[in-house]
């Protein structure tokens, strides 16, 4: 992997942190369950990237 990716990579997982913690919150609060299922959509899509990005 070059710099870029291996930049890029870094960025999601960070990315994939953040959103990860707000889904825990969402998840003990549910005060709107749609909010819980669009959070771990957007988790299993930096999940799927990041897969991508590795098997280049």
């Amino acid at each position: 992997m070059d710099k870029k990716t291996k930049k890029k990579i870094e960025v999601l997982r960070q990315k994939q942190d953040k959103v990860q913690k707000l889904l825990n919150d969402a998840k003990a609060q549910t005060d709107d369950p749609a909010e819980v299922e669009t959070l771990q959509q957007q988790v299993d899509a930096i999940k799927a990237e990041i897969e991508t990005l590795k098997a280049k």
